[in-house]
């Protein structure tokens, strides 16, 4: 027995049981393998005139026997001498496929791709396998070699018989353990599956021998009541597709082919919302193709959803959701990448340069914005449903980098406009503003139509301006990043800003002052509360601190009183944290009673304060404050005593 060329039992150790995570991934090793041997032969057939192939001679096959516990992985590729198999498959960590690769690169084209790397993919087998026999013949010789090994001390080579050129990897398997089954690897819809999810796009074919069946031919002489008979049969059937979807030219893909590889892919029964591809070449090649699923995932917001891009390096599989390829904010996006570039680990299940990943990223993220705006811009209809399932996730982009990602995602996001009683984007907003209209406009809640009754909104809206209807739980908090939003200032002649234009601050018409009253009214509002201090100090008192003070309202028209706002924290804000976890929901407003002088509610306050009928007042504060915060939606500390107290009133 020949001994391993390095200090090798505790590496080959390292190999089997470390350097990979997922036992399956066996399989597509072995037949990366194969494709880069069969590569290699075709490569000679190009490049040496005595070499008479084609192509489509070239391919893989798989097979397994349940008896003999054995699956064989064989190629007529370019095959291995004796020496080649002691080198090759003797020393750990020799990748044969990379010296190759290197010692080409100038003449390799499109029609070869060397997969392998490091040499170590070989070793991957022994996750599953107790021993393992490689019989190889190198091609233009006449004999074959076998190379056995179990995987711990060492191995043998000897002679042996293969008829052609090419390898045959013969893997033994594991006995089953109470942890383990390797039987799930013995049968015909484990290794199609297997093939299918890692090796589906290599570019040779992989054979496998299936079962299937047919209707036997109907006898002459049957009757009426005959009922077909079937047979079972055996067939060689490629498994792979071989040439991936986004490898072909876009002019040969009709949408309904990449509508199906959508749905079988990622598993969906509807067709993308969009679909769209990258195509890269330069110090970084690559391939992408992207999709905007046509519904949200029933998880999409749930802490079990993982986004991420299929990952593939030369057609081959790497990861089935590269989590780094996409923002957060586009985390619903499916679709694949497909790179020969990317320096991988030892293993290919990850990457070892982040700045690689990080360029592709850059660009694919790009892409998606690029994208959404055309179909903001071309198809609004799609646009408006699109948002609906997957707005969210871009304001929550902007709420959580803190308004950094303002200029990238504010254009395309879209909210209820009062006046137009549909959904528009920030830019039709300014677009229909009038132009003494200082502020955007915005009142949010849990419905439009509990929203489109607020007295304030109504009264934003009496004076001409346009109010956003915000209903999804992030709307607040992505305004509240944003601060403002517009175009910038225009400038004079001097170089400095023109009143008027630039940015236009977010404002929540329940959140302090709106600044709409004229001279006149401040002055009328200013004296009222001078006029009534003892009343409003009264109302203030009884209500304690679950108000910061009570004013007289400079913006009520019909409504006799109103709960707004000071500081950072609306009523809608604090009612959204007082649902989340960690003590969320101890963050409270600044809440403000306002009041109407002009309504005659107002005169009966007046009234009991002069007769010296605290009770009374008390009695009208209480129905006042709880009635306001019904119609802002939110709830009421004790609703036996506000049904007591109206009944009270009442009688």
């Amino acid at each position: 027995m020949r001994k391993f060329k390095t200090e090798s039992k505790n590496l080959l150790d390292l190999m089997i049981n470390s350097i990979y995570t997922n036992r399956e991934i066996f399989l597509r090793e072995l037949i990366s393998n194969a494709s880069d041997a069969v590569d290699k032969l075709y490569f000679k057939s190009l490049t040496d005139t005595s070499v008479q192939l084609t192509k489509d001679q070239l391919g893989i096959d798989v097979s397994f026997d349940k008896d003999a516990r054995t699956i064989t992985v064989s190629d007529n590729g370019i095959g291995m001498t004796q020496e080649d198999l002691d080198r090759n498959l003797g020393t750990i960590a020799h990748s044969d496929s990379m010296a190759f690769k290197q010692e080409n690169a100038e003449q390799q084209g499109d029609d070869v791709d060397i997969i392998g790397q490091f040499g170590v993919g070989f070793y991957s087998a022994f996750m599953v396998a107790k021993s393992v026999r490689v019989v190889s013949k190198a091609y233009g010789s006449d004999q074959a070699w076998a190379w056995e090994s179990d995987g711990v001390e060492g191995y043998t080579i000897e002679e042996a018989q293969r008829e052609g050129n090419g390898t045959d990897i013969i893997l033994t398997l594991k006995d089953n353990t109470d942890e383990e089954n390797f039987d799930q690897f013995l049968s015909e819809y484990g290794l199609k599956d297997l093939i299918k999810r890692y090796s589906n796009y290599v570019r040779y074919p992989v054979r496998m021998e299936v079962s299937k069946s047919r209707q036997k031919p109907k006898p002459e002489d049957a009757g009426d009541d005959y009922k077909p008979e079937y047979e079972q049969y055996t067939e060689v059937e490629t498994i792979n597709s071989m040439v991936p979807i986004w490898k072909r030219s876009k002019s040969d893909v009709q949408q309904e082919e990449y509508s199906e590889f959508y749905k079988q892919t990622f598993h969906d029964f509807t067709d993308p919302a969009a679909t769209f591809s990258i195509h890269a070449e330069g110090a970084l090649s690559y391939d992408a193709l992207l999709f905007i699923p046509g519904r949200a995932p029933y998880d999409l917001y749930s802490k079990d959803y993982k986004k991420g891009l299929e990952l593939y390096s030369s057609n081959v599989l790497i990861m089935e959701k590269c989590e780094d390829l996409l923002p957060d904010h586009y985390n619903f996006v499916r679709g694949v990448v497909d790179s020969q570039d990317l320096t991988l680990n030892i293993s290919r299940e990850t990457l070892q340069q982040n700045n690689q990943l990080r360029a592709i990223a850059r660009k694919v993220e790009k892409k998606i914005t690029s994208e959404l705006k055309k179909m903001l811009k071309n198809d609004r209809a799609g646009y408006e449903k699109f948002f609906e399932n997957f707005g969210r996730g871009l304001e929550y982009g902007i709420y959580t980098s803190y308004g950094m990602l303002k200029d990238e995602l504010a254009e395309l996001l879209l909210f209820y406009s009062a006046k137009e009683q549909k959904l528009v984007t920030l830019d039709e907003y300014l677009e229909t503003m009038p132009a003494d209209q200082k502020s955007i406009y915005y009142a949010a809640g849990d419905s439009i139509d509990r929203l489109a009754k607020l007295p304030i909104v109504n009264t934003v809206l009496g004076r001409g301006y346009d109010v956003l209807l915000c209903t999804k739980d992030v709307d607040e908090f992505c305004f509240q990043s944003m601060m403002n939003y517009g175009p910038e200032p225009e400038k004079d002649a001097e170089g400095k800003d023109i009143e008027g234009t630039g940015p236009k601050d977010l404002k929540n018409v329940a959140s302090g002052d709106l600044d709409f009253a004229t001279e006149d009214e401040k002055k009328e509002a200013e004296a009222a509360e001078k006029d009534n201090e003892a009343l409003l100090k009264a109302m203030k008192e009884h209500l304690g601190d679950a108000i910061t003070k009570v004013a007289v309202s400079t913006r009520l028209t019909d409504a006799p009183s109103a709960v707004t706002t000071e500081g950072p924290v609306s009523l809608e804000m604090e009612r959204l944290m007082s649902q989340m976890p960690e003590g969320m929901g101890e963050v409270k407003s600044q809440r403000v009673l306002e009041l109407n002088a002009k309504h005659p509610v107002f005169e009966v306050l007046k009234g009991a304060q002069e007769a010296g009928d605290a009770d009374k007042v008390n009695l009208y504060t209480d129905i006042l404050y709880n009635q306001a915060l019904i119609v802002e939606g939110m709830p009421i500390a004790d609703p036996v005593a506000y049904a007591n107290a109206v009944t009270k009133l009442m009688a």
